[in-house]
């Protein structure tokens, strides 16, 4: 969605309250009922209808179809909104200029303060058309179902602010933070070219040279960028040194995948060198050697642990790290889960058709001819449930001895009136049945009266 912010200036203290309404209550809500909007805002009900239908028209929140209740869902156009005027009342950020940049994962703006200077506006866009799919397919969030794309946005720009800020303060070649609101950055604007758009060089070792350095000073304050390539660098016009951007991607040392990381950092540098300015060089670093034998990072301070501590909380960096790992996983990850899926009912079907003892998991294996016996009582119709233990177990020609006529006439009607039971629980349970007193069925089961069947014969 393309930013407009021309109607930001018209839009009344009264439509702002309502709008943050509807961001509050899709904290629980996919869609907000109007009631919960009206009793959020605290206005009075028929003037919040008129509010929301001038929020509606400018698309800053949009009614569902189909939906069960009446209400609304708050726009990427209304959460744009909401972090703008933020940043205008702090005094950080007073007009809005064209775009500069998009991605598949946020657009970049130019706007300016109150005395004209020009900064950059970064605004994340997670989910758009080519993730709602995965989002379909995968849960990021676990228990939580209602959390929208705009939440995930939020998360990567709070932790993009943490990165770029604590790196700005230890003197890193990144743009300086200015404010942070909701799911938009707002950062120094940097004359510079990115390093894709540039052909040539006057000296490509040196900056080859310089970039490794980054990548090396990065793992020694114990951070890896994960996406240092030639679309996150930016080359200063004038003075050529190159600016470090995108941080929303970045892990520690510690992760898990961290020489994946950092190796696939120095790939990417060393292959675009390679391609576009026909320069390759056998000196790169390595994750091993950078770091200490215990894989920590070497450097006086561990930028990673500060992030940490930083206002970003551990939870909802673990909960962005799974879904930038889900969103550039392949699809077949699905059909595998769903084949295991598959298997694990088979699975447990064959168990359910076949439950096992509890008591008798632990005891030892008994002789050959026993589990002969064993199974040839089993096919007996008349035994409902396996033995306890296998001494109190008799063979098939005792039981035999001991089933007379009666004992059989007993079992067939005990088992009858159990299943007649059940029945009758089963279909005959409804609260009108119970309250009237009919426990033998409905008024036709309960007619006596002598009643003239299909052929014509009175019963």
């Amino acid at each position: 969605m393309k930013l407009d912010a021309t109607d930001l200036r018209y839009i009344s203290s009264d439509e702002f309250r309502v709008l943050t309404a509807v961001e509050m209550g899709s904290k629980n809500h996919e869609v907000v009922p109007t009631v919960l909007i009206a009793q959020i805002s605290g206005l009075r009900n028929g003037g919040v209808n008129k509010l929301i239908g001038s929020l509606a028209k400018r698309n800053l929140v949009a009614k569902v179809q189909n939906s069960k209740y009446d209400g609304y869902r708050l726009t990427y156009g209304g959460y744009d909104f909401l972090a703008m005027r933020a940043m205008s009342k702090r005094d950080t950020m007073h007009s809005v200029g064209n775009q500069i940049g998009v991605g598949k994962e946020s657009d970049i703006y130019i706007v300016a303060d109150t005395e004209g200077q020009e900064m950059v506006l970064k605004l994340h866009r997670l989910g758009r058309i080519s993730f709602r799919a995965i989002k379909e397919k995968r849960d990021y969030l676990g228990k939580r179902k209602s959390a929208s794309w705009m939440y995930m946005s939020r998360l990567a720009a709070q932790k993009e602010w943490a990165f770029m800020k604590v790196l700005h303060e230890h003197g890193f070649p990144v743009p300086r933070p200015i404010d942070q609101a909701r799911h938009c950055i707002l950062m120094e604007f940097i004359d510079a070219y990115p390093l894709r758009q540039i052909a040539e060089v006057p000296s490509p070792g040196k900056l080859y040279s310089t970039l490794m350095d980054l990548i090396v000073r990065f793992a020694h304050a114990g951070l890896i960028h994960g996406d240092f390539n030639e679309f996150n660098i930016l080359i200063r016009r004038e003075s050529g040194v190159p600016i470090v951007i995108d941080f929303p991607q970045m892990v520690s040392t510690s992760h898990e995948n961290a020489e994946w990381y950092f190796n696939r950092d120095v790939e990417c540098i060393r292959t675009f060198f390679r391609r576009t300015f026909r320069y390759e060089s056998a000196l790169y670093p390595r994750f091993k050697s950078t770091l200490s034998e215990d894989g920590v990072a070497t450097g006086e301070f561990r930028l990673d642990v500060m992030v940490a501590a930083s206002g970003f909380k551990q939870k909802d960096m673990k909960m962005l790290e799974e879904y930038m790992e889900a969103v550039k996983s392949d699809g077949s990850d699905s059909e595998e889960e769903e084949s295991e899926e598959e298997s694990s009912d088979e699975e447990d079907q064959d168990e359910e058709a076949a439950p096992v003892d509890e008591e008798n998991d632990d005891e030892e294996a008994v002789p050959a001819k026993e589990d002969e016996d064993d199974e040839t009582s089993s096919q007996r119709p008349l035994s409902r449930s396996p033995p306890r233990s296998r001494a109190g177990s008799i063979s098939l020609e005792a039981s035999a001895a001991s089933l007379t006529l009666n004992s059989v006439k007993e079992i067939v009607s005990a088992d009858l009136s159990k299943s007649r039971l059940q029945q009758k629980r089963k279909y005959h349970s409804k609260r009108g049945a119970q309250r009237a007193g009919r426990s033998q069925g409905s008024k036709a089961k309960q007619d006596t009266r002598v009643k003239l069947d299909s052929s014509g014969v009175w019963d």
